[in-house]
């Protein structure tokens, strides 16, 4: 059983982009989907596609890499875990590295960026941080 299925998600995805795997297969969810659909918009991987197998399903995510063959994704962080949660309001949700990376925030709204969630005046969950 899986205690942190966010935590899994971008371990595999941080994982696969150091061994520069080309694709990786994770477990579906619908929290999983909203952040690999967040990471694809923000464009920190290239796709994702959703494959209905066995009574849950996975995602298949083609991994992103840039033309040195290094990953688009840098770095990956869970902030906010099942055994300590860390809630912010709108005007304390943090910048990742001055605005070049993203956080991911779990808001009344639903899951969105850290620009967004500020733009909206939303506070919540900081879920992860991605560079």
């Amino acid at each position: 059983m899986m205690t942190d299925p966010i935590a899994y998600l971008l371990t595999r995805i941080r994982n696969s982009g150091q061994a520069q795997h080309p694709a990786l297969r994770v477990p579906a969810s619908k929290v999983k989907q909203n952040i690999l659909s967040i990471l694809k918009n923000e464009g920190f991987i290239t796709d994702f596609e959703f494959v209905t197998e066995g009574p849950q399903g996975h995602f298949d995510i083609v991994l992103k890499y840039l033309p040195s063959r290094a990953s688009a994704i840098t770095g990956l962080r869970r902030l906010s875990k099942p055994g300590c949660r860390q809630y912010v309001k709108s005007k304390d949700i943090p910048k990742v590295l001055n605005g070049l990376g993203i956080a991911v925030v779990s808001t009344s709204k639903g899951l969105m960026t850290d620009r967004d969630a500020r733009k909206s005046k939303l506070g919540g969950e900081l879920v992860c941080s991605v560079w």
